[in-house]
């Protein structure tokens, strides 16, 4: 699968994401990342929060977390390199459904907590892209509404 999700475009072949895998054995130390993190904003979280917390840390077999790693580079934006961490996400998605695999990629306030990032060995200058949990579907998913293709499509008209 990391095969698959690091053939992206790279311009200046940079590569500028990493990927951390959190195995299944080291959860129960990344739940108490996650909660040391969220209690940072939250001194007294109720009993929801932490079982949210809790399943967040657990809810698939496996854990990938992508860090936006941009190098520094005269001739390559940040941009370009943001986009290519981005399409190294997507293509791990596509690589796990492929194979047989559900997978999703979300982030929440634990991509935004310099706390995670640090506990997951991440550098001042990186960023969580997002949380990659890869398994077995237990539940038949619902379809999220996406818009009309026309809402998104439009053609060039030169000089308008």
């Amino acid at each position: 699968m990391l095969e698959i999700a690091i053939r992206v475009p790279d311009h200046g072949k940079l590569h500028p994401w990493r990927f951390v895998h959190v195995a299944r054995g080291q959860r129960e130390a990344f739940a108490g990342l996650l909660h040391r993190a969220y209690r940072e904003n939250v001194p007294e979280p109720g009993k929801l929060e932490v079982e949210a917390v809790d399943r967040f840390a657990r809810q698939a077999p496996e854990l990938v977390v992508a860090l936006s790693s941009p190098a520094e580079s005269l001739k390559i934006p940040r941009w370009e390199q943001e986009l290519s961490c981005g399409a190294a996400c997507m293509n791990l998605l596509l690589a796990a459904h492929a194979m047989g695999f559900a997978a999703g990629w979300v982030t929440g306030w634990a991509a935004y907590s310099k706390t995670v990032l640090e506990g997951l060995g991440g550098r001042a200058t990186e960023r969580v892209a997002g949380f990659i949990f890869i398994g077995s579907l237990c539940n038949e998913l619902e379809e999220r509404s996406r818009p009309d293709p026309a809402e998104v499509l439009v053609g060039w008209v030169p000089g308008g």
